[in-house]
């Protein structure tokens, strides 16, 4: 049986929230190539279960469409399905097919079925495991962080951590560079992997300025040098939000001259059945 997400309290969420990280001097790098002007989406948290959640985010998806901002690509920062079964993540890839952009997802803990069997997922979603992409002068990479389907005590497994190994050096160390992935990497984000350091240390070289995760679900950012960290309140009909919040949405994010500003975007939740 997938363990579920456990309910934390706000003295968890307090006692963890401060926190030292060995990479201080990430994003210490002068930008000297900070890109384009340009906008994004970054959802995070779906939990889809059944049809009624995927009318809910067809609605997400049109309110996603109309943003004024008119953002050029979105990225699913994990955990698209609630119990990973096949026909949860193919709804939702159809569902965010209409949105008319490049979307980007990696996985989370709930997108597998059980603790050794994601296969549903890298059969639909071919490719995304760990990856990079270019935009408007940007280096975005989507990184595995998850461990079967395990919620806590986690660590990025070693497969990541080699693809970063190999991946990096590739990289212009000049150009700003932007990490999405499931499981938090902030400080003193409860659910943060063991390991969080060791993945964000790799990046000492390089022009890092944001990063970008879910698993948590509650708006967190952090600062590490010039690197601003964050999570976001989850994206889910029926998931409730580990801060205690109602408020469900999405970021619209926009990338300038070398930095990401996000704004959070509520979808409202209509009344639930008893």
């Amino acid at each position: 049986m997938k363990p579920e997400n456990p309910t934390w309290t706000r003295r968890d969420i307090l006692r963890l929230g401060g926190g030292g990280l060995l990479t201080a001097g990430l994003g210490a790098r002068a930008a000297e190539a900070d890109g384009a002007e340009f906008h994004f989406l970054v959802v995070n948290d779906l939990h889809y279960v059944d049809e009624r959640c995927g009318h809910w985010l067809e609605g997400v998806v049109r309110r996603m469409k109309s943003q004024p901002e008119k953002p050029e690509f979105c990225l699913l920062a994990g955990d698209l399905a609630h119990n990973g079964r096949r026909e949860q993540l193919a709804a939702v890839r159809e569902v965010f097919r209409d949105l008319g952009m490049p979307v980007h997802p990696v996985i989370g803990n709930h997108d597998y079925l059980t603790d050794q069997d994601r296969k549903a997922y890298d059969d639909l979603f071919p490719g995304r495991n760990n990856y990079t992409f270019d935009h408007g002068g940007w280096q975005l990479l989507a990184l595995d962080s998850s461990q079967g389907t395990h919620a806590l005590g986690t660590r990025v497994p070693s497969g990541t951590l080699r693809w970063l190994d190999e991946t990096l050096p590739k990289l212009d160390r000049k150009r700003p560079c932007l990490v999405f992935t499931h499981f938090p990497l902030g400080p003193g984000v409860l659910t943060r992997p063991l390991n969080a350091d060791d993945v964000l240390a790799r990046f000492h070289a390089h022009n890092l300025r944001a990063v970008f995760g879910g698993h948590f679900h509650g708006y967190t950012e952090r600062k590490v040098g010039q690197v601003t960290l964050t999570t976001d309140k989850c994206c889910s009909l029926r998931h409730p939000n580990h801060d205690g919040t109602k408020e469900k949405g999405y970021f619209v994010c926009r990338a300038k001259d070398g930095a990401v500003e996000h704004t959070f975007v509520e979808v409202p939740v209509p009344p639930q059945p008893s």
